[in-house]
């Protein structure tokens, strides 16, 4: 398979970025940055080696203004994230930004802002991908919402939240309904399969949580948590199919 140049030259910048900002940062760097602001030395050689290696691995030589543009945003998301807790949402606004200043830079490489904009606007108007999008977002939200009520009385009587991590229901429901839309939308029904007796096996391992109550709580949110997504990714299959 033959890649673009475009997207040859944003996998190397992606590259250097992934060198840069976690193997060849020590941590030391890290919390000199924390505790010293913009004022940390390391800070500044940490964003002077991230503009140096992007420039290098874009083969862009004769673009100096990478280098530059690199070395000015990196040190402003630097800084700014230097002021917030270490918190994940910080931590994936930071990449976030990061990666949004390459792409840019590749477009800018190109001259293909016209192209750029089109493939947004295309993709805003595209129903395939915005029928996935409403599907995910129902998986993660609403039908949470809906199996939290559902079981509350369950769960209250079973007194499921006296031990344990703190939301880590929350979390390990999210996430298995987004795995089993996932497999839902590549036919990857075995798939699910597997993950129903994964979790089977986990929660009837767990000797401390192994009442006749807490075990039938856990039934009942994993089968409606299951038998949701299920619908969910047929519907938007059926969706995809005779809509598109």
């Amino acid at each position: 398979m033959i890649i673009s140049e475009e997207a040859n030259i944003l996998l190397r910048l992606v590259i250097a970025h992934l060198l840069t900002d976690f193997v060849l940062q020590p941590f030391t760097w890290v919390e000199d940055r924390s505790k010293k602001k913009f004022r940390s030395v390391k800070l500044y050689l940490h964003v002077f080696l991230t503009a140096l290696i992007a420039y290098l691995f874009s083969g862009a030589w004769n673009n100096l203004w990478i280098l530059v543009i690199v070395f000015t945003t990196h040190l402003l998301i630097d800084i700014w994230k230097s002021y917030q807790p270490a918190k994940l949402k910080y931590f994936l606004i930071d990449q976030f930004l990061h990666l949004l200043v390459l792409i840019l830079i590749c477009v800018g490489l190109f001259g293909k802002w016209t192209e750029a904009v089109n493939w947004l606007l295309n993709l805003y108007d595209n129903s395939y991908y915005l029928i996935l999008l409403t599907g995910y977002m129902v998986i993660a939200w609403p039908l949470g919402i809906l199996i939290g009520i559902t079981t509350e009385k369950w769960r209250v009587e079973s007194a499921i939240n006296s031990d344990g991590l703190a939301k880590a229901g929350l979390w390990i429901g999210l996430f298995e309904r987004f795995l089993i839309l996932t497999f839902i939308l590549i036919d990857q029904y075995t798939a699910v399969g597997l993950l129903i007796a994964a979790k089977s096996i986990l929660r009837f391992n767990d000797k401390e949580s192994n009442t006749q109550k807490k075990t039938e709580y856990v039934l009942i949110g994993t089968l409606m948590s299951f038998s949701a997504s299920v619908i969910v990714g047929l519907a938007i299959k059926a969706l995809i199919t005779y809509l598109i």
